[in-house]
């Protein structure tokens, strides 16, 4: 049996974590105020890097010695302006006590876009200073903790966490590059949230803790960290400030099924930070949408 807690709130405050009782974080925070995603979530980039801050000082307190975060991110450029997002995250971390263990390049399918072939402009224009390369990756950016205790594991505990070797091999976990199948922004779930698939959790997961240990997401989304942890025998926390994501989250996780069976405990805290983003992010999507149409048009 595992349990699973769901708190809706800001996970700038995790009140309801105690000191060093995590084992391993597993998170993708927001992309800042990407237009596909989170457009004009933030006022401003130094209050999205107050916020990584804030909860980066909380994930500190609540994980236990020698444990890592795992951060899913990456650099976003918006009206010509690329964020560094990923250096400024490392030098957080580093900031707040972290030791900066690796980092691990996610490469999507070379077939799929997110949003758009940058690399059309040169195609258009084919002269120097044109060229915009096609995104295909992610960086998950390892940070660790103080020093782990290798000899504080007990030998029956390390069997029931044994990785598989064979899968190891076969899928390449070994190198600083995955190559993963992103989740596609048409499926219900991800239509407008960014979604990282299961097998980025499943691995970190895996490689990271131990069964019965506890792994935390403090920014939730769908639930999906949450589920590959149940999957995988761990239990887990997720802090998720959007309410609205909350029967998205029942699905994946099975929360029905979990309450009548009774094998696995979840808990569901709904705080009085909650908030309702995402019918005011997806009017601000759509509205983006029907505008680059209308340019669409003009130019035809």
């Amino acid at each position: 049996m595992t349990w699973h807690k769901i708190i809706f709130g800001d996970a700038r405050n995790m009140k309801e974590v105690p000191d060093r009782s995590v084992h391993l974080v597993v998170t993708s925070p927001p992309y800042y105020n990407a237009p596909f995603d989170f457009p004009g979530l933030f006022s401003d980039y130094e209050e999205y890097l107050d916020l990584l801050e804030a909860v980066g000082r909380e994930i500190y307190r609540v994980l236990a010695e020698g444990r890592v975060a795992c951060f899913v991110v990456q650099d976003i450029r918006i009206n010509k302006k690329l964020y560094p997002i990923v250096a400024d995250l490392i030098h957080i971390m580093l900031d707040i006590g972290f030791n900066y263990r690796d980092k691990i390049i996610w490469r999507k399918p070379e077939g799929y876009i997110r949003i758009s072939r940058r690399s059309g402009v040169l195609i258009q224009n084919p002269y120097p200073m044109y060229f915009y390369p096609d995104n295909i990756y992610e960086e998950i950016v390892i940070f660790q903790k103080g020093e782990f205790d290798y000899k504080k594991i007990p030998q029956t505990l390390k069997e029931r966490s044994r990785i598989n070797i064979q899968e190891f091999q076969d899928k390449k976990w070994y190198l600083s590059v995955w190559d993963i199948t992103n989740v596609l922004p048409s499926r219900k779930d991800s239509k407008f949230t960014a979604v990282f698939p299961d097998e980025i959790p499943y691995r970190l997961i895996k490689l990271f803790s131990y069964v019965e240990e506890t792994v935390l997401d403090p920014f939730l989304g769908t639930g999906t960290t949450t589920r590959v942890a149940r999957i995988l025998q761990r239990n887990s926390i997720g802090y998720e400030i959007d309410l609205e994501l909350a029967e998205i989250i029942k699905e994946k996780i099975g929360y029905k099924q979990a309450t009548l069976e009774g094998n696995d405990t979840i808990e569901i805290i709904i705080r009085d930070d909650a908030k309702r983003l995402r019918t005011q992010l997806r009017r601000e999507i759509e509205r983006k949408l029907k505008r680059k149409n209308r340019r669409a048009k003009v130019k035809k």
